[in-house]
């Protein structure tokens, strides 16, 4: 016995280190939790090891307690062996049928070996009737790696109340008040400037997220991609931004009306900033924009309206798909099973000047709608104004509709949207965290609203950055009082959303989930999130599988040689001068032309400082409201497209920038050879599979013309509302 005790001295002490969390945590076990503990109890052995491990914490909560539980340990009297080895014996048989390993013994037993060394001593094999137990070591490594997850959530704002669900069903730690010490994940309602002082971790947010999904920035990110693959980016609408193109969206409908005087097209205008449909209105004539104070334009962006969308029951309706992007390198991309299907409350007719400002038709915003006395509040996923998606795909399957290619086509939807975002959130991430500097990870669920054209091809509606996840909605029970009702159709969406979310957060998930669920594939198989043995015993046992299906890296043989501007990007963040700027400063250019061998006879510094006032000025003019000075990486595609035109003539622009990236590389590459490369937190690498990948295929493309001239003519026209 002497040995055990000395075991148990041991033990304690290396569970000092971590008295401090419990402390923080102000748990404590009552003689209550433990006396409940029945006379015969079967748990999962990894199961008991989380839970004893908190609650050893729990024991030693300052120095003092500590040394008072290591005197009552060594004056108790403890289990006698005899005893201990016949109700082993007693169940070896129960525990050799089960499929988990399994502890058997009497209540005195368990709480002996708890009130011992601070875990359960669970039984790992059985040789002739004896246990063996897990040694200190094992244990006390046990203890650690099973601790309840931490989640911080005093930012949360509307998604709380799903949150705190999540949480609970997980059985990890909630810290509504935030915590003194660190927390695993924090939960923001807003952006990832929400706390400032977090330097490790999970946050739920991208630095730059919320600048990237406004209307004009994510319609100047695609509206790229659209230039070197217009075939596969025809489901976004064509769009113009104001006020800058204000001249040029009203000579080209002026030109398009002189062509054919019988086209009546309408246009949906949405404000940059604008949210649950605010400020969005339709208009059939350019001198319909509204303006502020009658002088100057807002900030927004114009779209065609498509006229035809598939109804239901008479009405329009769109999709609101929940996404998570659990990172950016390597980019790993989620889509959930099942989404929202959101109704408008007035059936729908084609655009007249009559019906234009009938948004309850028009509109398929929640927010506008649920004020519409047509509205219906309904516990039934398949009927009301809110519904599954899953109940449109049932009835669209009743009708002979092959809903395998439609959940195809919206998953490459939602991958090409996220690959043309990536590259600039890749700035603003080694902005706000430069190499060298401590800080979190990041990841984050965006809401994608999904238009089904009346052929079921799916069109970007728009992304939210900030879905909105409230399990309930108001409900006025008298005149001016209302009182909060639950929404199951909500419910069910959005919690499943953020459990598994944060499942797939977990520190001690991580590694092994990274590598799973990879390869190749098509998108029009059937995608099943399979998880390790170790992933299966680190979650909750009562706890359904993932919602979430993994998309990308699955498929990144069909979508890798899209990320070409991502390639550009690297070369951006390479040059950048200063830790935590944004910009490329003249002598940042004027190096990146010389490192890669971009100059000649023909085009000389002079030339090349030339290009980059031009195009920095008048980047400057486009945003009024930056405060930096410089070159900014959508400035520097245009340079790069520009120098890859001069270069390679006579070529469609993809194969032009893909052979310029070439170059570049190349050269780089032989630089880092001669000289030792400067360290970047870039979150992004030259993959010479995707060039080669991209120079050998076949290019159809317009030739280059000055991107700010004009809008990407696409082929179908698009609607956008919220």
């Amino acid at each position: 016995m002497s040995d055990h005790y000395e075991r148990v001295k041991i033990e304690l002490q290396q569970m000092k280190e971590v008295e401090n969390e419990a402390a923080a945590d102000g748990e404590q076990l009552s003689p209550a939790s433990v006396s409940s503990i029945p006379a015969e109890v079967s748990f999962t052995a990894r199961r008991d090891l989380s839970r004893s491990s908190v609650n050893g914490r729990s024991r030693s909560k300052s120095r003092s307690k500590a040394d008072g539980h290591e005197r009552q340990v060594n004056d108790k009297e403890l289990p006698d062996p005899t005893a201990q080895k016949s109700n082993s014996s007693q169940g070896q048989s129960r525990v050799s049928n089960e499929p988990n390993l399994h502890i058997k013994g009497t209540a005195r037993l368990l709480k002996g070996k708890t009130a011992a060394n601070g875990h359960v001593e669970t039984c790992v094999r059985q040789t002739d009737g004896k246990c063996e137990h897990h040694g200190k070591e094992d244990g006390s490594k046990a203890a650690k790696k099973r601790r309840a997850v931490t989640v911080d959530t005093s930012k949360a704002k509307t998604s709380l109340e799903a949150l705190k669900m999540s949480i609970r069903q997980l059985k990890w730690k909630e810290f509504p008040i935030g915590r003194r010490t660190a927390c695993d994940i924090y939960w923001h309602g807003v952006s990832f400037h929400d706390n400032e002082n977090i330097v490790s971790g999970q946050v739920n947010k991208f630095p730059g997220m919320i600048e990237m999904l406004r209307k004009i920035n994510l319609s100047r990110a695609v509206r790229t991609m659209q230039e070197l693959f217009p075939e596969e980016y025809n489901f976004y609408p064509r769009s113009w931004i104001l006020p800058e193109e204000y001249q040029l969206f009203s000579t080209q409908i002026r030109l398009l009306k002189d062509n054919d005087s019988t086209l009546k097209p309408t246009y949906i205008v949405k404000p940059d900033s604008g949210s649950q449909g605010d400020g969005i209105y339709l208009i059939r004539d350019p001198a319909d924009l509204r303006v502020i104070s009658g002088a100057q334009i807002k900030q927004a962006v114009v779209q065609d309206y498509i006229q035809k969308p598939l109804l239901i029951d008479k009405l329009k309706f769109d999709i609101r798909l929940y996404v998570l992007v659990r990172s950016l390198e390597p980019l790993e991309i989620y889509i959930a099973k099942e989404g929202l299907s959101r109704f408008c409350t007035e059936p729908y007719q084609e655009p007249s000047q009559k019906n234009l400002s009938h948004v309850f038709m028009h509109l398929t915003n929640y927010s506008l709608n649920v004020h519409s006395g047509n509205f219906v509040h309904s516990d039934s996923c398949s009927t009301g104004s809110k519904r599954t998606f899953s109940s449109i795909l049932y009835r669209l399957a009743s009708k002979g509709v092959d809903i395998k290619k439609v959940w195809s086509d919206i998953i490459a939807l939602v991958i090409k949207t996220v690959i043309a975002l990536v590259p600039e959130l890749k700035v603003y991430y080694q902005a706000d965290i430069p190499p060298g500097k401590p800080g979190p990870t990041c990841f984050q669920i965006l809401g994608f609203d999904i238009l089904l054209m009346k052929n079921l091809k799916p069109i970007l509606l728009e992304v939210n950055a900030n879905p909105s996840m409230r399990i309930e909605h108001e409900h006025e029970v008298s005149p001016g009082v209302f009182e909060y009702v639950p929404s199951p159709v909500d419910e069910e969406v959005k919690v499943g959303v953020i459990r598994d979310t944060l499942r797939l957060m977990d520190p001690a998930q991580r590694k092994q989930h990274a590598t799973s669920n990879t390869g190749g594939g098509s998108p029009e198989e059937a995608i099943v999130v399979e998880t390790g043995s170790d992933e299966k015993e680190g979650m909750a046992d009562s706890l359904p599988s993932l919602c979430l299906k993994q998309v990308f890296p699955k498929y990144t043989k069909q979508f890798h040689y899209l990320r070409v501007v991502e390639r550009i990007a690297a070369i951006f963040l390479r040059f950048l001068g200063v830790k935590g700027t944004m910009r490329l400063g003249p002598t940042s250019f004027r190096t990146f032309i010389r490192n890669c061998k971009l100059s000649n006879s023909s085009f000389s510094m002079a030339s090349v400082d030339i290009l980059y006032i031009d195009i920095t000025r008048r980047w400057a003019g486009m945003l009024p409201d930056s405060r930096e000075a410089g070159m900014c990486l959508q400035a520097f595609i245009e340079a790069f497209f520009y120098l890859a035109a001069r270069r390679f003539k006579a070529l469609p622009l993809r194969e032009q920038v893909v052979l310029l990236l070439e170059v570049c590389e190349g050269a780089l590459e032989g630089q880092s050879h001669s000289e030792k490369p400067r360290t970047h937190r870039s979150h992004t690498h030259p993959n010479p599979a995707s060039s080669q990948t991209s120079a050998a295929t076949t290019f159809s493309s317009p030739a280059l013309t000055r991107r700010r001239q004009r809008p990407l003519q696409l082929s179908a026209k698009a609607n956008t509302e919220n």
